[in-house]
């Protein structure tokens, strides 16, 4: 059986009368009569869990994914303290991840430990993972493993999505909202018969489908513009899998279509501005282990990946479209070392990405130039080693050499340590390199929707820097009951970056290359508490300062990020089990806007800087033996930044601009679903 969220359920058979007392010749008459009956114990775990590993991270579980709607990745992380997700514009529903202070462009995302959703996929690509397919996600913070590329710089994030050989036969997720959206979630698995006693063989095979569509344009703060696109998107995969004692093998192919429609909304506009981005997405994977040693798990394993996402989309009269090809290999050997000693890994990678028919034009059908780099392979080798002493030292070093095509060879060591000198206490600390390539029109192509002309570059150069981490974590009981608490300081700072100016010229976005300082310094305090049975509460507090220099304006701090985020927690699974109540507040920190310009009445387009707000989300789920039905809304203080689109009422002149967003696009809003389990 697998276990029910949040919850573990052991099944236990006791001797209800006792053991009998035997006589001295063990005469079997003397033995009383034994009647068995069935004990449920019921054990809470935690939703978010920090790795056992040297690295530093957390691990989020579908315990932690049902506290809220959670509808794709992007919603995944509401009730997270460390990973944000925020709005780049107010027009096409792009969202990004910010993590240690930093976009998301620099976050490695990995789906089941292969590199997705790269360049041109990246601006929508929260919105492409559904959250009934999670099974799990992993949240490395700082430089992660080399085994992955070189491209993490300040995280990665690992999405695990529900296997084929599951035990649950089939998972059904419905859910509408206030905002007359609707989402059907379905996957389901065979399990192949080895013999005729039904038994499960090594193969299964699973189908997962996802359909969402919004029926209404939702203008709330009266505008003119949709403060949401409509979207419809189709999304099916068919896995396969084949797990024996010295063999696992996974395959699956994946399609996705997505219709996204914004702008202007009614029908008595005359020359409306519309947005249309029309997605088409292909991608398959296939990963082959092959275990020579269970004792020592020694094993060698081969990975492939290969994608194809075609991107048409129209911002009013501008246009972007391209073709991106992408293509992954991985060779990998692992072995353990004798006497626990510890773990090697190495292994060969080798990735092509390809921009073909990529066009983009200005207002007039002019067009915009574009770097040239419409191809880059990069070849890498890599070793791992991982030292273990007991349990108290964990120590790992890691160094990869990767060749690209257009850039040459670059070198990335990374280290990482964890010492527990007791139990309860823990201490990690990584140190780490980064590159990575930065494709700008199609990571950022979202800001075609705004007059701004688009400046860029044709000598950019790789993205480089180095990422410094520390962490204590102590984990013990108060008045019997169980208390954590940890503290996490990271430093990034940048050799090489491509800089995204919006204040050197307030009616143009220029992408060049650093020529002073950029960093980010993190601090995040967290601490979790079971104040009672079944009600557990999470604090956390963050200050980020992110810092760049901006040409002929010096260094500054990065526009449209909180210097600091505020949350708190609480989860009430009420006994035995059947109801669990989940609140979240957030409260986001000021921050600086990019330099305005100045109007004709001798005002700012906008302020300087902008303010702190808060957010309030809720749940109410009820569990049956067959599901759960949830209830719950988002945004309950009804906050909303006003004036987000610049000169709405005249998108085509020179001030339109929808990129200055800092907080929420929508008031409160409502929804309600249910999911079912169908066990086998």
């Amino acid at each position: 059986m697998t276990p029910t969220p949040r919850h573990l359920i052991f099944t236990a058979a006791i001797l209800y009368a006792g053991i009998p007392a035997l006589n001295a010749g063990n005469d079997a008459d003397s033995v009383r009569s034994v009647e068995l009956k069935e004990l449920s114990v019921g054990a809470r775990r935690a939703g978010r869990t920090v790795g056992q590993s040297a690295l530093i991270g957390e691990s989020l579980n579908r315990g932690e994914l049902i506290r809220a709607a959670c509808c794709n990745l992007g919603e995944s992380f509401s009730t997270n303290p460390s990973v944000d997700v925020s709005y780049t514009d107010a027009a096409t529903g792009a969202r990004q991840i910010r993590l240690l202070g930093l976009s998301g462009t620099y976050v490695q995302m990995l789906t089941e430990n292969l590199p997705a959703f790269r360049g041109a996929a990246a601006p929508y690509s929260l919105g492409y993972v559904p959250g009934p397919w999670m099974q799990s996600i992993q949240v490395s913070k700082g430089s992660a493993s080399v085994k992955n590329g070189a491209e993490a710089i300040s995280g990665q994030i690992n999405i695990e999505y529900l296997k084929p050989q599951a035990d649950e036969a089939m998972h059904i997720n419905l859910y509408t909202d206030t905002d007359l959206k609707i989402e059907a979630n379905f996957d389901g698995n065979i399990h192949f018969p080895k013999t005729s006693d039904g038994e499960s063989g090594p193969w299964s095979t699973s189908i997962l489908a996802h359909y969402e569509n919004s029926f209404r344009d939702h203008d709330g703060n009266h505008d003119g513009f949709m403060d949401k696109p409509r979207v419809e998107q189709l999304h099916l995969v068919n896995r396969w899998a084949r797990v024996s004692q010295k063999n696992i093998f996974q395959t699956a192919i994946n399609f996705l279509t997505e219709d996204r429609r914004s702008g202007q909304h009614g029908h008595n506009k005359d020359n409306p501005y519309r947005i249309k981005i029309r997605t088409d997405r292909a991608e398959f994977f296939a990963k082959d282990a092959v275990i020579f040693n269970q004792e020592n798990a020694s094993n060698i394993a081969l990975m492939a990946s290969g994608s194809l996402h075609k991107l048409d989309a129209t911002y009013g009269h501008r246009k972007y479209s391209v073709d991106q090809w992408n293509a992954y290999l991985s060779l990998m050997y692992e072995t353990n070392l004798p006497s626990q000693a510890g773990n090697i890994s190495a292994g060969l990678s080798l990735n092509h990405d390809a921009y073909e028919n990529e066009t983009a034009t200005d207002n007039g059908g002019i067009p915009i130039a574009l770097p040239s780099l419409p191809r880059e392979t990069t070849a890498g080798i890599y070793a791992q080693y991982t030292y273990i002493l007991g349990e108290k030292l964990t120590a790992m070093a890691g160094l990869r050499a990767d060749h690209s095509s257009h850039y040459g060879w670059f070198v990335t060591p990374r280290a990482h340590i964890k010492y527990t000198p007791i139990p309860q206490f823990s201490l990690r600390g990584a140190a780490g390199k980064g590159y990575r390539t930065n494709h700008v029109l199609a990571e950022n192509n979202y800001l075609l929707a705004s007059s701004r002309a688009l400046i860029i570059a044709q000598d950019l150069k790789q993205e480089e820097a180095w990422n410094f981490g520390f962490s204590a974590n102590t984990d013990f009981r108060i008045a019997g009951r169980p208390f954590s608490a940890s503290a996490e300081y990271y430093y990034t700072r940048f050799s090489e970056q491509i800089v995204v100016d919006f204040d050197s010229d307030p009616h143009a976005v220029i992408f060049s290359n650093l020529t002073g300082r950029s960093f980010s310094h993190t601090l995040q305090l967290e601490a979790n508490y079971e104040l009672f049975d079944g009600f557990n509460l999470t604090c956390a507090w963050r200050l980020n300062d992110a810092r760049s220099d901006y040409g002929e304006k010096g260094l500054r701090q990065r526009p449209l990020t909180p210097k600091w985020k505020g949350l708190a927690s609480v989860s009430y699974r009420i006994p035995p089990g059947l109801w669990q109540i989940d609140l979240t507040l957030q409260y986001n920190g000021s921050g600086r806007m990019p330099d305005p310009y100045t109007l004709s009445d001798g005002t700012s387009s906008w302020p300087a800087t902008f303010k702190a707000f808060g957010q309030l989300s809720g749940q109410v789920t009820r569990f049956f033996r067959w599901g759960s039905i949830y209830a719950g809304g988002e945004n309950l203080t009804g906050f909303k930044q006003k004036n987000a689109i610049i000169s709405a009422a005249d998108p085509w002149s020179g001030n339109f601009d929808s990129t200055m967003i800092w907080g929420p696009l929508h008031g409160a809003m409502a929804y309600a679903g249910i999911r079912i389990n169908i066990n086998r």
